[in-house]
């Protein structure tokens, strides 16, 4: 049966005492949903609040961003559903791609913190990049533990935060996930680093984005 695999995505087009703009990073959407699209699977895309979701249009002369661009995936981030509704039934795996928009939207919301812990109480794929693992910080399963606790996971470290939007965010990922007793791990800055552990898969930055795909289709290609 053809595996089936939800984004979920940010509605957030601005952040910080600034207004920068932001929304999901086109690479970290773009290399994902095409490499899930080359491996046969299908592919829906919800947002937080439903319809045009927001895209921070980065390295446009990227041959598979202008792919996603130019083919179904732009019209899927035009007319997202809400993830109110949401069920996951028949979904294989999860996954959210970052860009400043998460922080914003999906650091502490109620039903992105349900969708991800049924995805994982159900023995289902979750996997997130760069900043999209702030929607797994606070994340708590049945027995009241933290998603994270004791996971080894990985997302935009402090020191690459420095550089790139210090002063839009009101706080460090990094910290975030230490806080809730993850073992968080990470490589120099802007280099692609992902890492699976069971079934939660994470990646650092941009770069990684590509690497947290091939995960994510290496655990539903075995014997999942």
């Amino acid at each position: 049966m053809k595996k089936k695999i939800l984004f979920m995505v940010t509605s957030a087009g601005l952040i910080g005492p600034k207004n920068r703009k932001t929304g999901s990073l086109l690479t970290e959407l773009a290399h994902p949903y095409e490499a899930f699209k080359k491996q046969g699977y299908d592919i829906d895309i919800y947002s937080v609040k439903g319809g045009e979701a927001p895209i921070d249009l980065v390295e446009l002369d990227d041959p598979i961003n202008q792919a996603f661009l130019n083919d179904e995936g732009l019209t899927k981030m035009k007319t997202t559903k809400s993830i109110d509704n949401l069920s996951i039934d028949g979904y294989d795996a999860v996954f959210v791609p970052g860009g400043l928009g998460p922080v914003v939207d999906m650091t502490d919301n109620p039903p992105v913190q349900k969708i991800l812990s049924s995805f994982y109480e159900s023995g289902k794929v979750v996997s997130a990049v760069c900043h999209g693992p702030v929607s797994l910080g606070n994340v708590k399963l049945k027995d009241g533990s933290y998603l994270v606790k004791g996971k080894n996971v990985t997302g935009f470290s402090a020191v690459e935060e420095a550089n790139y939007a210090k002063e839009d965010v009101s706080f460090e990922l990094e910290d975030l996930l230490k806080e809730r007793g993850a073992n968080y791990s990470a490589v120099d800055p802007w280099q692609a680093y992902s890492i699976t552990d069971g079934r939660l898969v994470t990646g650092q930055n941009p770069a990684s984005a590509q690497g947290v795909a091939e995960k994510v289709i290496a655990i539903l290609e075995s014997n999942f």
